[in-house]
């Protein structure tokens, strides 16, 4: 279990997320109890369906709790002010983006919006933070080019650059490595792992690349049938919870090896 002394950044109790529906509500998952610690990367794992997104959304603010709370700090998120939850948690979700002319520099530079003036005017210690934000992702080539003319791998990069330009404690991504082919999926990983190391910050990451988050989260938040655990790889292995993970005679998860793999 988690070491109660550590600093908690995030923590949920009796957490039940999903959507109204008319009259009623669907609930996706319910009674999440879980702590995470500040300065880990911490992946959340599960079956498609089973909540991973809504679970993200919901600690973002972006859709409310069927029931129970999330607390930033010790702080009920319903009590933080959008401006103030700008300045502590930033979002790369899975939606499109719209249609423009950004360049790459200037989209990284939205980043900054929390702390630019009313015209919006990059102040000096802006500027250095975009700088180091591209410096941190290694995308310094790509600055001036138009966003729609990147690759995924490199459209990825460019949004972690631009949640790190906007320099919150808290970063939260939805499927980062959704669409990449595996050597940019593991460029994105490690780039994620470094940047826990480097920064202390703490990075929230869902995937569906279990074998890789096992290999390299510090936390990982598992999304099973009947309820979620978060623990770390080590502890969660000892405890047999990846075992009835995918109800599928396919894949089996070996214990030994830690990792799935495939029945032959």
């Amino acid at each position: 279990m988690i070491d109660s002394s550590k600093h908690i950044v995030l923590e949920t109790k009796n957490l039940a997320i999903g959507y109204p529906h008319k009259k009623s509500q669907i609930v996706v998952t319910s009674n999440i109890n879980i702590s995470l610690e500040k300065g880990k990367l911490i992946s959340v794992l599960g079956k498609n369906g089973i909540g991973k997104s809504t679970f993200l959304r919901t600690i973002s603010k972006v859709q409310k709790p069927l029931e129970g709370s999330v607390l930033i700090n010790n702080k009920n998120l319903t009590n933080f002010q959008d401006n103030e939850l700008a300045t502590t948690m930033s979002l790369v979700l899975t939606e499109r983006l719209p249609e423009s002319q950004l360049t790459v520099f200037e989209l990284i530079a939205l980043g900054r919006q929390p702390y630019t003036n009313w015209i919006d005017k990059l102040s000096d210690n802006d500027i250095e933070k975009i700088n180091t934000a591209i410096e941190q992702t290694e995308i310094e080539h790509l600055t001036q080019k138009r966003f729609y003319e990147l690759s995924d791998g490199q459209l990825q990069r460019v949004l972690i650059a631009r949640a790190l330009a906007q320099d919150t404690p808290i970063i939260i991504l939805d499927e980062p490595t959704a669409h990449l082919d595996l050597h940019n999926t593991i460029k994105i990983f490690t780039l994620l792992k470094e940047l826990v190391t480097k920064t202390n910050k703490t990075i929230i990451m869902s995937s569906h690349q279990v074998n890789l988050t096992i290999q390299l989260a510090d936390t990982i938040v598992l999304f099973k049938e009947k309820n979620v655990l978060a623990d770390s790889p080590k502890e969660l292995i000892k405890a047999n919870a990846f075992d009835d993970l995918f109800s599928s005679s396919i894949i089996n998860f070996d214990k030994n090896l830690e990792q799935f793999i495939i029945n032959t």
